[in-house]
């Protein structure tokens, strides 16, 4: 499979399951509503587990911009590979969130709270300070790469450069990673750690017919680009100075 391949149908498939989980939780009348932050953090986890295991043996499956610039910046991953990365990743995620609010769009019909109709698309705030909100998303998107980072010592590179092995088994790790960001910091921003979860969903909010679904909050956009960004940097440049 084409890398470019590889990582929009892995990104692809984890906004279906991440998309889809908080649709199921949120939106009226899903057989899963009201379920909770538990299995919001669980799904997602396990939505990284399969794109990681259908994407790894063919691109890695960074899954994520700021997986490919910390693998770049380490020396881990090509720098001319990351644009096309970053692009496949983009139009993954919303190819994926796309085909959730397909599956729930009855759902999404019966709920006149356009908050609600938006988070199943992208990230928001539970307090709105934009300060703190870049610092958990720079927190936590740098354990997610420095911890990535170290997984890739421990892997033999092969010609992708995989940050976490190939198939199943080396899928586990990085999913119990991202379930325990999730789970510990994740009730600040919805834990984007990756901008193109984030953006991707965004654009598609902004351009399919929900009805009432209000404001895409562009506002707000920049906060899970460029946080996940820094962090990355961060992670990069403590791994050079402690472990490289």
């Amino acid at each position: 499979m084409n890398p470019y391949i590889a990582e929009i149908i892995g990104t692809a498939l984890l906004l279906l399951m991440g998309s889809g989980v908080v649709a199921n939780v949120v939106l009226p009348q899903t057989k899963g509503n009201g379920g909770g932050l538990i299995a919001i953090t669980v799904a997602w986890a396990l939505g990284v587990f399969i794109g990681v295991v259908v994407a790894g043996p063919y691109s890695g499956a960074h899954l994520n911009p700021a997986v490919s610039i910390g693998l770049a910046l380490v020396g881990k991953f090509e720098w001319v590979l990351v644009p096309g990365f970053v692009i496949s990743q983009i139009i993954g995620a919303m190819i994926g969130s796309g085909l959730a609010w397909l599956m729930y769009r009855d759902h999404f019909d019966l709920t006149d709270d356009p908050g609600l109709k938006r988070a199943p698309f992208c990230t928001d705030p539970a307090i709105r300070n934009f300060s703190t909100s870049v610092a958990s998303e720079i927190i936590g998107t740098f354990s997610l790469i420095f911890v990535i980072l170290y997984f890739a010592d421990a892997q033999i590179a092969d010609e992708n450069n995989t940050p976490i092995g190939m198939g199943s088994i080396g899928a586990i790790p990085v999913a119990l990673l991202v379930l325990v960001i999730g789970l510990s910091l994740g009730g600040t921003t919805g834990y984007a750690i990756n901008p193109a979860r984030d953006l991707g969903p965004r654009i598609m909010h902004q351009i399919l017919p929900i009805k009432g679904k209000g404001s895409s909050d562009w506002g707000y956009a920049w906060v899970p680009i460029l946080g996940p960004i820094a962090g990355a940097a961060l992670a990069a440049g403590l791994y050079f100075v402690v472990g490289f």
